[in-house]
């Protein structure tokens, strides 16, 4: 299955990828950050793309998932500290993404919300359930991302799930994942060394429902203090998992949230007991009452979603919390809050004084310049060859050219100061300010430097436009080009795994057709071979069922896939088994050492005839992928393996002397050698062993074996006309206990010396 994440780095995003790696799925992930961000080999493919940007539709049709999966409300791409700007933010984003999707009209969209989105619900004096206007942006964007997503799906008749996650925690990455109440009394335990209980009350929301749909009756008090139905992230991911992978689902939105309820105190007394560790008495943060709490707690009941989906928990608070607290206070330098600290007076006043020097460094520039084209102005004035010439005007002109209008202006009052300065040297400032030429040179300095000045500010403005949109026109550029050239890896991947992939279908099929090379007799010894081949694993055994209890072992890879023995009684491994007659791939998840790690069964009709055994796989291969590998690798070879074994009961039965169980000469030559050669490729152990009868006719011989031999055993006429037996799977050591038994029962045998050697 192809599934695209879409949402930031962090311990929910990586718990999930590893899960669906685990499981053999093929994930691609969407996230805006960028590409020093590391994600790891188990992500096919990573797209580094705005959530609005244009190119999401492409991404999505180019990816083709049947699962797309939204972080939402647990993004961290999405910085709510600036309020509004991230709301919209938000909205654009999930509706882009919706849109996108909807274009493939195909496979299963799903947007996480949380309890966030029920923020502003209280308790009354009165106990009735009200609403507030006490809201955060937040909570706002975060329900009308779950109304959005479900209008949606109504609309366009498209399968959009939301799935609303209570009180989520788990072992925190960094301080950003430290905003669930678990982790905040944790951090109030290891801070300031005591835990405050804040009495309040709670809300249990019942039904799945939008925000804006909730009634009275779809929320009930619970009575007494503050409690939680706390969800740890290794379950949220196996609870989001199971959603993900079922074929149908009776609802559009679910709570999923924890199974056991805790209340404050109980939550506080775990945490005090991991914070104190060994050193109980000396460092058990205190538990302390404190003032009422006027703000609601809000829990989830999942009880609709667990109907349908039998969710399990598998870390409840009693467990995970203490192990939170440990984990918390032996990283406290990470996560203390003194990162979060408000910025001191010295740090401000350096700020701000860095803020001001900045600012003024044009005009400090100006100031500067106006010295030296004040003396030459006054050189200039009694100068016959420069008193036409305006230095003033050059510096305006200067400024307004490099600066823009601003500085213009600052130029031209310290052009007309210095003027009315050097005028004041002849005459008095009455009346320089009664000459009306001074007013005219003022004005034509204004208007040239304004105007010239705005012309340098407009030009200014079009290059920047400019810019923006050439570098917005290189980005959509380069995000055409990191597209194609996903595509190109994604159609290189592909074509090398229909063509090279040792998994492929072609490359099964051409490994289990070598099957038709061997004769009927050989064919079992040598499926072995090409099981551990199609598996990569070197450890593989084949059983045939010899009744309804037992299989005997037929032919083995390695020491450790005989380990089970020769003979099995398979009923008795009920795990095994149970799944067996199901039809379906045994996968050893326990690692239960008394089985092996993969088992598959044939059937001839509905009678179980084959089992194939593996082991030798690593936890990681354990996987879907792996288990489909081995079911149909067992379906290619199905028939060549009951034709084979078919053939052996055949040749047992049918090609007898006599009314005898002694094989003809030639029969029994042809078994022979096919037992010989698997033997010298290590696929099975056989020993020959001669009989002298001492002229007993083959009727009694055969009268007295069918007592001493097992089942699996083999009697027949060599062409010298002695009588001979083979001992399947049996190599000289083990030979010792049937010839004692032999000897017993009256024969003379010896092994035959190319079987010692």
């Amino acid at each position: 299955m192809d599934v695209l994440l879409i949402g930031s780095t962090g311990n929910l995003m990586r718990k999930m990828v590893e899960k669906l790696h685990k499981e053999g799925h093929r994930i691609f992930v969407l996230t805006e950050e960028g590409k020093e961000t590391f994600f790891n080999r188990r992500v096919f493919e990573t797209y580094r793309f705005s959530y609005d940007n244009a190119c999401i539709r492409e991404v999505f049709v180019s990816v083709k998932p049947q699962v797309t999966l939204f972080l939402g409300a647990f993004d961290k791409e999405f910085s709510w500290k600036t309020g509004m700007n991230t709301s919209i933010k938000y909205a654009s984003s999930l509706l882009n993404l919706l849109m996108s999707f909807a274009a493939l009209r195909q496979g299963r969209f799903i947007y996480l919300s949380s309890e966030e989105a029920l923020e502003g619900f209280q308790v009354a004096d009165d106990g009735e359930i009200e609403r507030t206007k006490n809201c955060s942006e937040k909570a706002q964007a975060i329900a009308m991302g779950e109304k959005t997503c479900l209008d949606y799906g109504k609309m366009t008749m498209g399968d959009v799930l939301v799935l609303r996650l209570g009180n989520l925690y788990g072992i925190p990455e960094d301080a950003e994942e430290l905003e669930n109440v678990a982790a905040r009394i944790c951090m109030d335990a290891m801070d300031l060394g005591e835990i405050k209980l804040h009495p309040g009350s709670s809300i249990q929301v019942r039904s799945a429902v939008p925000v804006m749909d909730l009634t009275e009756e779809d929320m009930e008090v619970l009575e007494g203090e503050k409690s939680y139905y706390l969800l740890h992230m290794q379950d949220a991911i196996e609870f989001i998992y199971k959603i993900m992978t079922v074929d149908h689902h009776r609802q559009s939105m679910y709570q999923i949230t924890g199974k056991t309820l805790i209340s404050q105190r109980q939550m506080a007394e775990l945490i005090s007991d991991g914070m104190a560790g060994a050193d109980a008495e000396l460092v058990r943060p205190a538990i302390m009452e404190g003032i009422v709490d006027s703000e609601t707690n809000v829990n989830l009941d999942a009880s609709d979603a667990d109907a349908e989906f039998q969710l399990f928990e598998m870390n409840p608070p009693q467990k995970a919390l203490p192990i939170l607290a440990e984990y918390i206070k032996k990283h406290a330098g990470r996560f203390s809050r003194r990162t979060d600290r408000q910025e001191s007076a010295w740090d401000a006043f350096v700020r701000k004084t860095k803020e001001m020097i900045r600012a003024a460094v044009p005009f400090i520039e100006n100031l500067i310049l106006f010295i030296p084209f004040f003396m030459l102005n006054n050189r200039a004035t009694d100068h016959a060859y420069f008193k036409n010439l305006d230095f003033y005007l050059l510096y305006v002109l200067l400024f307004a050219i490099v600066h823009g209008q601003q500085q213009a202006i600052f130029s031209s009052l310290l052009a007309i100061a210095g003027y009315v300065f050097r005028q004041m040297y002849d005459r008095s400032g009455f009346d320089v300010l009664l000459d009306y030429s001074t007013y005219v040179w003022m004005a034509q300095l204004l208007i040239l430097g304004l105007v010239v000045g705005y012309m340098k500010d407009k030009l200014r403005a079009i290059r920047e436009e400019n810019t923006h949109e050439v570098n917005f026109l290189s980005r959509q550029l380069a995000d055409m080009s990191d597209i194609n050239g996903s595509n190109v890896r994604v159609k290189d991947v592909l074509s090398d795994q229909l063509v090279n992939q040792n998994d492929s279908i072609g490359k099964i099929y051409e490994i289990t057709s070598s099957l038709d090379q061997y004769e009927p007799e050989e064919v079992l010894f040598y499926a072995a071979d090409v099981i551990a081949k199609i598996m990569h694993c070197k450890d593989v055994a084949i059983y045939s069922t010899a009744d309804d209890t037992y299989a005997r072992l037929v032919s083995s890879t390695s020491d450790k896939a005989r380990s089970l023995g020769n003979s099995v009684h398979y009923k008795k491994m009920e795990q095994m088994y149970e799944v067996l007659a199901q039809k379906k791939v045994y996968v050893n998840k326990n690692m239960t050492e008394e089985y092996p790690l993969m088992a598959n069964a044939i059937f001839g009709g509905d009678e179980m005839q084959i089992i194939i055994m593996v082991w030798g796989i690593s936890w990681e291969r354990m996987t879907l992928g792996q288990a489909n590998v081995l079911a149909i690798s067992s379906y290619l070879t199905q028939n060549a393996l009951l034709r084979a074994d078919k053939y052996m009961e055949v040749l047992r039965s049918q090609r007898y002397v006599g009314n005898t169980h002694v094989m003809e000469a030639e029969a029994y030559a042809q078994l022979v050698s096919a037992f010989v050669r698997a033997r010298e490729k290590g696929f099975t152990k056989c020993t020959l062993i001669d009989l002298n009868t001492n002229g007993a006719s083959l009727e009694e011989v055969d009268a007295r074996l069918g007592q001493l031999l097992r089942t699996t055993d083999y009697v027949g006429c060599t062409k010298d006309g002695t009588i001979q037996v083979l001992l399947a799977n049996s190599g000289p050591a083990d030979a010792q206990f049937a010839m004692k038994r032999l000897v017993d029962g009256g024969f003379e045998c010896q092994i035959e010396e190319e079987t010692a050697s």
